[in-house]
């Protein structure tokens, strides 16, 4: 026998279903504001690093900074340990996030790969004074720190292995002597040692500067890919 679907079985159904949706939606919006709060607490570590290094951060120092409790700290991170941790995975990700998207972007092309790459690398998203402070506060701790040495090394192989093969691919087609795993370090130095000097503020060095200086090494170490801009045929290196 059939049942009789009554309208006040039909409204009782609709209103389980609106209950359900509410429901999704406020778990939805309990994970974004989770996801939003703990993106607050990051920059506000990031500020904080920045601001007065590794040591001298603390919690306190973070959730003022974020304009949230102590208390919201502690819930999500539980420890200063965990909340740094947290913070290099976020600004390892974003860096390797950047740095993939422009190898999408440069096409099939080896060499504009590698020209993109570098000067990826000074973006302003990525290369300002804030980061790269944070930057440097975490590589002075990652000696003592096996998190952070796999957090950073991870991330450092990836992009070196990439640096290596372009290297690699650029060398037979033009014809190089140098071994491609050697002059990929150098070139990986020098770009690190170009942050340093711009976190220091060193010789009035400027992001656009200090790509210039990184395509001038592109230039002597790859002639034949990228050569020396010319004026009436002489060289103006």
């Amino acid at each position: 026998m059939l049942e009789t679907i009554t309208p006040m079985k039909t409204a009782e159904a609709k209103e389980a279903h609106l209950a359900a949706q509410k429901s999704d939606a406020e778990k939805r919006g309990r994970k974004a504001s989770r996801e939003v709060r703990q993106l607050q607490l990051i920059e506000a570590t990031i500020d904080s690093l920045a601001k007065r290094g590794y040591s001298e951060t603390t919690m306190a120092d973070v959730a003022d900074g974020a304009g949230l409790s102590r208390g919201i700290v502690n819930f999500h991170f539980e420890s200063k340990e965990k909340l740094l941790v947290a913070t290099l995975q976020y600004m390892a990700d974003e860096y390797a996030a950047h740095w993939r998207a422009a190898l999408t972007r440069a096409g099939d092309d080896p060499a504009r790969q590698l020209r993109v790459l570098v000067a990826a690398d000074f973006d302003r998203s990525i290369c300002n004074k804030r980061k790269l402070a944070a930057w440097c506060a975490f590589w002075g701790e990652a000696k003592s720190r096996p998190t952070y040495q796999a957090l950073c090394g991870a991330r450092d192989a990836a992009y070196q292995k990439i640096f290596i093969d372009l290297c690699a691919t650029l060398k037979q087609s033009g014809g190089y002597a140098y071994e491609p795993q050697v002059i990929a370090l150098a070139l990986s130095a020098m770009l690190e040692g170009l942050w340093l000097r711009l976190m220091m503020g060193t010789e009035d060095v400027t992001r656009e500067t200090a790509l210039q200086a990184a395509n001038e090494f592109l230039s002597a170490a790859f002639p034949k890919h990228y050569p020396w801009p010319t004026a009436g045929g002489v060289k103006t290196a």
